[in-house]
């Protein structure tokens, strides 16, 4: 006899074998034990979840002379001729390839005459949605009212394409997408029937590269059994037959990209590469690895991970050095990618360019990648690596042997630093200032030139210090939190005071609608002059 492959081999022959669809099986098993069977029935759900089984399975259930428990015997002829595939009173129909008018009329013909064996005819008509809008129209009324020896049932992985004339007229069965955890159960118990060692790793491996589909896994399953034919299936092993990368290629890749180390990302390719991974399942792996952290890092909670313990806990400590904003723009950026691999001829070279991206925030004007350089930007700092600005591009140097090295100052060392330099500036010293902002505004360069451009400049109420006022949204937000920086307020503070030739300090707030109305507490004439637009609104 030929090799059947396992998914055939080992499709379910009762209800008790179905796995992951119990809340179906339930309903159509209470429905024959109480003799309470419809119609018409849409089964609807991804691929690979037991659709077309349950459908044979009900089929057979329903002619089955002898059932159990709303399960059929699979010993009288009825069940025999159905499991042999030469039963008169179950027909299937590939409704891609039968789609026409013509094919649904000879149904209409058929459904007139009773069954010649059993007590139910039951018409399986799978991937429904791709019959024509006139064949969906000639089922209608069969569909309705059939017979009362005649089931249907439609089974379909795209129900947003039937009717909903054809929905109103059947019972709906959604099919989940089966977990990882009973798709590995699933493999463990046909391993052990077929006499093949297996790691428990390497199945549920397999069960999560499978996407919810226990038809996938057992084929998957079967190439690699295949591959290493008399040998053990091991981790390796299925890793190298999927062209799948381990996860810990993903910790350091990561780890790579933070560091902005661009030699040792796009060597960690090269090397996945010569290894013949295919790109595109390498990108998807990798996002879900992105996908894994940003869930640890937002719950405590990892039963959605379906992981081991061990890797779980290899995932919660690199989790915590790693920010929400950056994985976010990276599993963004990343999921473009996947989209566009699917289609091109150049893949090493798209993957290369995105690595890169994700390595050089700058290149990018998106509000997470300006958190992301800002992050950079902090980190240099907090190692002690001083930081200029050059042609509006943040430029890190280690400090090694300089005449005059860069010292990072705290606030209260640049405010005694001030305050040996110049005397506090009074409310005229500031008013003189505030008409300057423009011109001050023209030299800045960089991150601080865009942030400076967003605020309203004034006197305070106390006449002490100037507030820099941001509007309450996400450009707002990011320009106040800019400026509140130490690094970057010692920086604006030293520029102002030059400017005025006096100490000036500022603070940053938000612009409420009653200061908005009102401006209560500032210098409107000042406000005037530098040409800002002052609305008053009634209300």
């Amino acid at each position: 006899m030929s090799y059947m492959a396992l998914y055939r081999k080992w499709r379910p022959s009762e209800f008790e074998d179905v796995k992951g669809q119990e809340h179906i099986v339930t309903a159509l098993t209470n429905q024959i034990k109480a003799d309470r069977i419809g119609h018409a029935y849409l089964f609807c759900g991804t691929r690979g979840t037991g659709k077309t089984t349950i459908a044979k399975l009900f089929a057979k259930a329903v002619n089955c002379e002898n059932p159990i428990e709303g399960s059929p015997c699979n010993v009288c002829p009825s069940c025999q001729a159905i499991n042999q595939q030469t039963a008169m009173n179950v027909i299937e129909i590939d409704a891609a390839s039968n789609n026409g008018v013509d094919n649904i009329r000879d149904i209409k013909d058929e459904v007139q005459y009773s069954p010649t064996e059993g007590k139910y005819k039951v018409y399986i008509i799978d991937e429904v949605h791709m019959l024509s809008i006139g064949a969906f129209n000639a089922l209608l009324k069969t569909l309705e009212e059939p017979p009362s020896y005649v089931i249907f049932i439609l089974a379909t992985t795209e129900v947003h394409k039937i009717p909903i004339t054809i929905l109103s007229r059947c019972q709906r069965y959604d099919f989940r997408r089966i977990s990882i955890d009973t798709i590995t159960q699933r493999l463990k118990e046909l391993m052990e029937k077929e006499g093949i060692e297996a790691e428990e790793k390497a199945l549920r491996y397999v069960a999560k590269v499978a996407d919810g589909s226990m038809r996938d896994a057992l084929s998957l399953l079967d190439q690699c059994i295949a591959f290493y034919l008399g040998k053990p299936i091991t981790y390796r092993n299925v890793l190298e037959v999927l062209g799948a990368v381990d996860q810990e290629v993903f910790l350091h890749l990561l780890r790579a990209i933070l560091d902005r180390n661009m030699n040792d990302v796009l060597a960690m390719l090269e090397e996945i590469v010569i290894n013949g991974r295919e790109l595109g399942q390498f990108i998807t792996d990798f996002i879900w690895y992105l996908r894994n952290l940003l869930l640890l890092k937002n719950s405590a909670d990892d039963t959605m991970l379906e992981l081991s313990e061990e890797s779980v806990n290899m995932l919660r400590e690199e989790a915590e050095k790693i920010e929400y904003a950056v994985l976010i723009r990276y599993i963004r950026v990343l999921s473009d990618l996947s989209n566009q691999l699917r289609h091109a001829t150049q893949k090493r070279v798209l993957t290369e360019v995105t690595l890169i991206r994700l390595c050089t925030p700058q290149m990018e004007k998106s509000y997470e990648s300006m958190l992301d350089r800002l992050r950079q930007l902090e980190d240099k700092i907090e190692q002690g690596i001083p930081v200029r600005m050059e042609s509006g591009r943040e430029i890190g140097e280690k400090q090694e042997i300089a005449k005059e090295p860069d010292i990072i100052m705290t606030q209260e060392e640049v405010q005694r630093e001030l305050e040996s330099r110049f005397e506090v500036a009074d409310a005229e010293c500031l008013m003189k200032l505030v008409e300057q902002i423009p011109a001050i505004r023209r030299e800045l360069i960089g991150p601080m030139k865009t942030y400076f451009s967003k605020a309203k400049i004034a006197v305070g109420k106390d006449s002490g210090s100037l507030n820099l006022i941001f509007q309450k949204d996400s450009d707002g937000q990011m320009a106040k939190e800019y400026f509140e920086r130490e690094v970057h307020r010692q920086e604006l503070e030293e520029i102002l005071s030059n400017q005025a030739g006096k100490q000036i300090k500022y603070q940053c707030i938000f612009e409420t609608p009653e200061q908005s109305r009102t401006f209560e507490g500032y210098d409107l004439s000042i406000l005037s002059r530098l040409n800002i637009p002052i609305e008053v609104e009634e209300y």
